[in-house]
């Protein structure tokens, strides 16, 4: 996803890059279990995670459509040891919010940001998407502090968008290197039964790459060996994790929204971070 910056809808509909693909294992996990959530409680841990509703009122960027509720069972809770983040269509049951800012679909999103944050290391999210046209969920890093974006960098482990169903996207953005420039750094992959099945979607971070896959397949690698500083891997600096459903967009709902197939579930069954003995 795209963390501080409005698209036009003229824009180039992909905000996603196909120039940086691999056809090989993952990396192995490193040997400590650091930090994880298996979604096995009754409700969302809130030591863990906080809601994000922070635009609501202003709209959400790239040109999104969705009201992130908090605590709102119809959008966000856990089934069985599943997270479960459902889109909605639901007007007439938002007008109630005070930060309502008139949208028609309703879902959610949650951080561990100034809870849990990491550098370096192996996440993992088992997960099964939503597939229908205007959904967009993601499972992206951001860093902590107050860098703008994309100075201080963005790391897109998964994104799947209902314009392109059954095709998972990872992307990178940094000041030097981004869709805006036009010099994005990504890979996109086809995983057939994304909506259907659980995947494993996966990142190992390093020093010297960035490499994402799915089901311990690398599909995207970005190394440390560009020119240009910090403008080029910000990298080196704690991230913290987001999950989210965004609905609509200029790339998500660049062939319409599917309301008749709404909700949609984004489900979650666990995020797990391995980290490096020295924690580097």
């Amino acid at each position: 996803m795209i963390a501080a910056f409005l698209f036009a809808a003229a824009q180039a509909v992909s905000l996603s890059a196909n120039n940086y693909a691999v056809d090989e294992p993952m990396p192995a996990k490193p040997p400590v279990l650091a930090w994880s959530d298996e979604f096995n409680g009754k409700a969302l841990d809130g030591s863990r995670w906080s809601f994000d509703t922070s635009r609501n009122k202003q709209g959400w960027y790239n040109g999104e459509l969705q009201y992130y509720s908090a605590n709102r069972p119809e959008n966000l809770r856990i089934d069985n040891g599943v997270l479960v983040i459902e889109a909605r269509k639901d007007p007439d049951a938002l007008r109630r919010f005070a930060d309502w800012g008139g949208q028609q679909y309703s879902s959610a999103k949650i951080t561990t940001q100034g809870k849990k944050s990491f550098r370096y290391g192996f996440v993992e999210v088992r997960a099964k998407l939503p597939c229908a046209g205007g959904t967009w969920p993601a499972i992206w890093l951001m860093p902590e502090g107050t860098a703008p974006w994309p100075e201080g960098g963005e790391i897109d482990v998964m994104e799947h968008v209902g314009s392109q169903p059954h095709v998972v996207h990872a992307t990178l953005h940094t000041k030097l290197f981004n869709h805006v420039l036009h010099t994005g750094r990504g890979a996109e992959y086809s995983v057939p039964t994304s909506c259907e099945a659980f995947h494993r979607y996966q990142l190992s971070w390093t020093r010297q790459a960035i490499t994402i896959g799915v089901d311990d397949h690398a599909y995207m690698r970005v190394r440390n060996d560009q020119p240009g500083g910090r403008g080029a891997w910000p990298f080196d600096t704690p991230f913290y994790v987001i999950l989210n459903l965004a609905m609509g967009g200029n790339w998500a709902a660049a062939k319409g929204m599917d309301d008749a197939a709404l909700p949609q579930r984004f489900e979650v069954d666990y995020v797990r971070v391995w980290q490096p003995k020295d924690g580097d």
